[in-house]
């Protein structure tokens, strides 16, 4: 689409809101926070911590991937109505700076990674061999640094002090309100985090070996002492596409390590890695990691998404 018509329908849009009636208010009558969230996750995070003392927008829909999203007018006008956007951070939101510039005004961003530990993709894992990568890599790339900090649930304690500050600083009658609903909530992920612990000491320390589809588990695997031992997307995402000769590397290490299970995002078409996993007699599991399930399914929560995936895991490796 023309920038110049991009333009135009956000302007309409933007005009169409503003003669909508004033969204809900709570007791008191006053206004609430209009707040927009990039992912399911980061969506999620701020709900637990907002509650109903905020207006929420998630911009992805459960299901879609960050690599590939691609924003629409209505989204840019969502932006541009907001006192306040989170984000990931870290590079996974390449389709940000665009959709800022579209929305013509920016609200508050907080990037949530911003004071964490980012850990680096590892080594040799992210280099491609073939040029034919090249282009679409550079168009999704998230930089040297892994983005998918969520995996941790200690990063994700750390976000909540992020979004409990920036609301209560936004909206300091309800920070009170902010504080409790955070406080409880880093009650949970504290738990979850136990939890996890109890249920990888299941699977025998030499059988914590990742395949996955790209490089998402370095956070989950620093924290729970697994290893990623190899992914079946050349690169550091879900766009650039694996050689033969890669192929045959990847099985051979399966092979060879008896990997027991190839691990897929629930947003990524699976057929490639089920060819690998016939190839190698690995099993195939799909588990939730840049977006949650479809709400009232079985990851319409962050703490589900987690619960759900470990469970998949253990059951795969142990």
């Amino acid at each position: 689409m023309h920038r110049w018509l991009y333009r135009i329908i956000v302007v309409l849009l933007m005009g169409i809101t503003a003669c909508q009636p004033s969204p809900a208010k709570p007791a008191g009558g006053e206004r609430r926070l209009q707040v927009v969230a990039t992912t399911t996750i980061v969506g999620d995070v701020v709900r637990q911590i907002g509650g109903e003392a905020i207006d929420l927008t998630v911009l992805l829909r459960p299901g879609v991937d960050p690599h590939t999203f691609e924003p629409s007018p209505q989204d840019a006008a969502r932006v541009a109505g907001a006192d306040v956007l989170f984000v990931a951070g870290a590079g996974l939101e390449a389709f940000l700076e665009p959709l800022l510039q579209q929305a013509g005004r920016r609200a508050r961003r907080v990037d949530l990674s911003e004071g964490l530990p980012l850990l680096p993709f590892e080594a040799g894992m992210e280099e491609h061999e073939h040029e034919d990568h090249k282009h679409e890599e550079e168009a999704h790339s998230h930089g040297p640094m892994d983005p998918h900090v969520w995996l941790d649930p200690h990063n994700v304690i750390t976000w909540t002090f992020t979004i409990e500050g920036a609301l209560s600083q936004l909206d300091p009658d309800r920070a009170e309100v902010f504080r409790r609903n955070a406080e409880a909530y880093r009650a949970e992920l504290r738990a979850l985090d136990g939890w996890i612990r109890s249920q990888v000491a299941l699977i025998p320390p030499d059988r914590r070996l990742l395949v996955t589809e790209h490089q998402v588990f370095g956070y989950f695997a620093h924290r729970y002492g697994f290893e990623q031992a190899g992914v079946i997307m050349p690169g550091v995402t879900t766009a650039a596409q694996p050689s033969a000769q890669e192929i045959a590397r990847l099985e051979e290490t399966i092979r060879s390590k008896g990997i027991r299970a190839i691990f897929v995002s629930s947003t990524v078409d699976p057929a490639l890695a089920r060819r690998i996993a016939e190839d190698t007699g690995a099993r195939l599991v799909r588990l939730y990691v840049d977006s949650l399930s479809e709400p009232g399914g079985e990851a319409d929560s962050y703490v589900k998404m987690m619960r759900y995936n470990v469970q998949a895991i253990v059951e795969a490796l142990r």
